[in-house]
């Protein structure tokens, strides 16, 4: 799969691409436009790859690195995060199922040399319900370093998403994510993958942004990751992606109010007045009834 050059984050830019992840599962992008700060973003998180010990578990990997916040370690990932076209594509997939998306989670990825390949999954896994004609979750995983075959480039079984669920998939289709450094995979929540086996002498290094629908729980808790003192400097289409907009109808408020109130430097103090944090189509259903 050769990746597409994205130039351009007009309709039919995002259509294209969102056409290729519904049918394929998964669409390998490159940015070109990104890659100064894309340098900016491999710096900073360099630090923390090196410091962060390693996982201890059998699905996570004892020779991996971990860790989340990275909205907090660079600010260079914000405009990873808010891309229009990555966004765009988010409002195709998962828009139709909720008021709006959310980040699901961070993650920054390091597997080292001798890291066996990791069980084969969907990370939609994580939601105990049926999914049939929904799509939870899209993620993105951008490459801080190169990815291989060899040095555990991730590794995704296209149209999969349509299957059912095994942890024993034939290697016969499977597509191993080769990409340069700047490169982004991404792939449906439904869709089977894993993280390779690294059989290089290098680390490979990896970044996950991950998106969901609104109205579920985040993997990652980004009040915690990011409390409002944190918060309050990020632009505000991340604030909103985070967390710290209510999810309609009446989802996620505080005290009866927008929870972004909270961010403001010129935040009210003393009690406010609960509002009805409704959808537009609700509000206009119960203003008729109430006429």
């Amino acid at each position: 799969m050769k990746p597409l050059i994205v130039s351009d984050s007009d309709d039919q830019t995002v259509a294209a691409i969102t056409a290729e992840l519904e049918t394929e599962g998964l669409v390998h992008l490159r940015f070109p436009a990104l890659k100064e700060t894309f340098a900016r973003l491999q710096e900073d998180l360099k630090p923390h790859l090196e410091s962060y010990p390693t996982c201890e578990g059998m699905f996570f990997g004892y020779q991996t690195k971990r860790f989340g916040s990275v909205f907090s370690k660079s600010d260079a990932s914000w405009a990873l995060a808010t891309h229009p076209v990555v966004t765009g594509v988010m409002n195709k997939i998962l828009g139709p199922f909720c008021d709006r998306y959310q980040i699901n989670l961070t993650q920054a990825i390091r597997i080292e040399p001798g890291e066996k390949e990791q069980l084969p999954h969907r990370d939609d896994e994580m939601f105990p319900f049926p999914h049939q004609g929904t799509h939870f979750m899209v993620n993105a995983m951008w490459a801080l370093s190169d990815f291989s075959e060899e040095n555990g480039g991730t590794r995704i079984w296209p149209r999969s998403h349509k299957d059912d669920l095994t942890r024993e998939p034939s290697y016969d289709d499977v597509y191993y994510a080769t990409m340069e450094a700047g490169d982004v995979v991404l792939y449906l929540g439904s869709a089977l993958h894993c993280g390779g086996a690294n059989r290089s002498e290098a680390p490979r290094d990896g970044l996950v942004i991950s998106y969901s629908l609104g109205w579920l729980r985040q993997s990652e808790n980004q009040y915690l990751a990011y409390p409002p003192e944190v918060a309050k400097r990020f632009p505000v289409e991340l604030q909103e992606l985070i967390g710290y907009r209510a999810h309609r109808p009446n989802l996620g408020w505080l005290d009866g109010q927008e929870p972004m109130r909270i961010l403001a430097d010129d935040v009210t103090e003393g009690p406010v007045p609960t509002l009805d944090l409704l959808p537009p189509e609700i509000e206009a259903m119960v203003k008729e009834m109430a006429a």
